[in-house]
């Protein structure tokens, strides 16, 4: 059995190619929820997602994001509507007080669907819509991601971290921003002062997470480690069963350039430097590294180098083959 520890877009590239390492029933994925949303009224999952779609073959590998030839006729009727109606662009938060209400699960990271400001195609919506019946009826998440898993035919196991609600809040000087207000709708510009992940300190990772952490060894895959992995290591009980645990880590930077994304300015607020080096200080429990072949950072444990760029399975099973390696070191 190997787990892999799933945020982001990193990961799932990484994912292309597991199959050359690892039978697909022998792998679970366990994906950040903490950029979840509740967007008028269906809650959107877009880490989990995206395993699932990449998972299911469906997966837009343009974007890392939606379905492959998706349509959007809901997504773009919803803007015009809003238009001509003369009402304000998203992101649009729910009153404070209703934050807290309805599903739990959803708290702190509640948006009117009025001027949808996350792109979201119409068979996309199908999948969050049915997510959302099913979790209305008393299903847990764990429950219904593996019922949508089975449905697109994933041939691996996809948890969420964990059935309660964690939220990545990035604290900036106009103020509180859920993570996907800061990268969706503000594109990552404002400067970020901290990071907080919030509810972490109630949730509790599920049985079936911390089964899979403690049963195999852990890859940790070069995704952001402050908001795509560090909402898994603020719930209970996760840092002590990676410690535990044999893990690899892949690093999303190349020294101190990062492959994608917000990482780099992240990392910088919440105090880590921002590169190889930096990451290893956030994953004390990583037993071994995967590095690309033009970085050329000193880590006081053992270090695979290969080139950790991807852009398809073939690329993605030369790191897989790294990680292998890596694991053969620790």
């Amino acid at each position: 059995m190997v787990t892999f520890l799933s945020g982001g877009t990193g990961t799932p590239k990484l994912l292309d190619g597991v199959g050359a390492a690892f039978a697909p029933d022998e792998v679970t994925v366990v994906a950040n929820t903490g950029d979840d949303v509740e967007l008028g009224g269906f809650l959107v999952c877009p880490d989990v997602d995206t395993v699932l779609f990449q998972g299911g073959d469906v997966l837009d590998r343009e974007t890392w994001w939606g379905i492959a030839e998706d349509t959007q006729e809901t997504h773009d009727e919803l803007l015009s509507l809003a238009e001509r109606a003369g009402l304000d662009g998203g992101p649009r938060y729910l009153p404070d007080d209703e934050q807290m209400a309805g599903r739990a699960l959803a708290a702190w990271r509640r948006f009117s669907g009025v001027a949808e400001f996350m792109t979201i195609g119409d068979r996309d919506r199908a999948l969050h819509l049915t997510r959302t019946g099913l979790l209305d009826e008393g299903h847990s998440l764990t429950e219904v991601t593996r019922t949508l898993a089975d449905a697109l035919g994933v041939p691996f196991d996809v948890l969420p971290m964990s059935d309660d609600p964690v939220a990545s809040i990035v604290h900036t000087p106009r103020g509180e921003q859920h993570f996907q207000e800061f990268w969706v709708a503000n594109r990552g510009e404002p400067t970020v002062e901290d990071v907080e992940f919030r509810g972490a300190k109630t949730a509790m990772p599920t049985p079936a997470v911390l089964d899979a952490l403690e049963n195999g060894p852990v890859i940790v895959g070069p995704s952001n480690p402050v908001t795509s992995i560090g909402p898994m290591l603020a719930v209970e009980g996760v840092r002590e069963a990676l410690a535990r645990a044999t893990v690899v880590a892949v690093s999303p930077f190349v020294e101190d350039r990062v492959f994608s994304g917000p990482a780099a300015k992240l990392m910088d607020a919440v105090g880590y430097e921002p590169s190889t080096a930096g990451v290893a200080d956030a994953y004390p429990f990583a037993d071994a590294f995967v590095l690309d072949s033009a970085d050329g950072t000193d880590l006081d444990r053992p270090v695979v180098r290969t080139d950790t760029t991807m852009g398809g399975p073939e690329d993605a099973a030369r790191v897989m083959d790294a990680v292998e390696r890596a694991l053969e070191a620790c």
